[in-house]
């Protein structure tokens, strides 16, 4: 979900797809199963016990769009500290969309939006560099919603230059499809080189599915319910192809408009609710 520059329908087209299981499973680097490694312990998680608003020590929102809108053309206002919009409930982070006005009143930084939703992030509280993620959520069905999963690199930082990691991206006009990409210098769509793949699931929303990230020095790997669709190795690639060897932290969002906007918005999509049962971050046990 590009996160500093645009990413919008055109990047369709420049997927290196696997539309089914079956042809991802022939790409080299991809496994059978994708389990959490014998040497690597849990570093930090969120299970979601406590109903209220995301513990502030684990997550921030990130609103600095707000008043001059958000990239990709979307349309929502993300709201900080809302519990109408991020709220933890019977064990579960729930980000729900909204279709509603945003105005001055009530929402100061508004940039004239019609709909709220929410922006998760551990940027300034936890980043990770290597390792394995692995978030469990139910994603909203609906033509207009992009809901994701994905990764940003912490501190200073350019947009694709020193890249992204989407380990899920949902759009509600594509029901049955989950999507991987990453974003660097020399691939990304701007280039017509972005590299990603697609999973096909019956019930990519609606269900519950567990999206997996296993990042290590040589490689990406990302997995839905333990079967790895998306690998994309290091090989000899400069900063250009490969950027990822510094702190990331993760991002949850719903996002109105922009990709999952291209064939229109759904009212009746609204209230749209992202629920996430856990999220999980393992490292190898000599990493500090």
């Amino acid at each position: 979900m590009a996160g500093l520059n645009f990413k919008f329908s055109s990047t369709l087209a420049a997927f290196s797809a696997c539309l089914v299981l079956s042809t991802c499973t022939t790409q080299p680097g991809l496994q059978a199963r994708l389990e959490i490694p014998d040497d690597y312990e849990l570093v930090w998680s969120d299970e979601f016990e406590q109903d209220g608003l995301p513990d502030e020590t684990r997550w921030a929102y990130d609103t600095r769009r707000n008043a001059d809108g958000w990239w990709n053309k979307e349309l929502q206002y993300y709201s900080a500290a809302r519990s109408q919009n991020a709220r933890i409930k019977d064990g579960h982070l729930i980000i729900e969309a909204h279709q509603e006005p945003v105005p001055f009143e009530t929402f100061p930084d508004t940039g004239g939006q019609l709909y709220t939703s929410a922006r998760l992030i551990t940027s300034e509280r936890a980043a990770w560099q290597y390792g394995f993620i692995e978030v469990r959520a139910k994603l909203p069905c609906g033509r207009g919603l992009w809901p994701a999963i994905w990764t940003l690199p912490e501190g200073e930082t350019r947009w694709p230059q020193d890249g992204e990691i989407d380990i899920m991206e949902y759009v509600g006009w594509s029901r049955n499809k989950f999507h991987a990409t990453v974003h660097t210098r020399d691939k990304n769509h701007t280039r017509g080189s972005q590299f990603g793949a697609s999973y096909h699931a019956s019930t990519a929303c609606g269900g519950f599915h567990t999206h997996s990230l296993h990042w290590t020095e040589d490689a990406l790997t990302i997995a839905v319910d333990g079967e790895p669709y998306f690998y994309y190795p290091r090989d000899d690639k400069g900063y250009g192809e490969w950027p990822f060897d510094r702190p990331h932290f993760l991002l949850l969002n719903v996002a109105v408009g922009g990709w999952g906007g291209r064939k229109g918005i759904d009212a009746s999509a609204f209230p749209a609710r992202m629920e996430v049962d856990y999220v999980r971050v393992y490292q190898k046990t000599d990493v500090s």
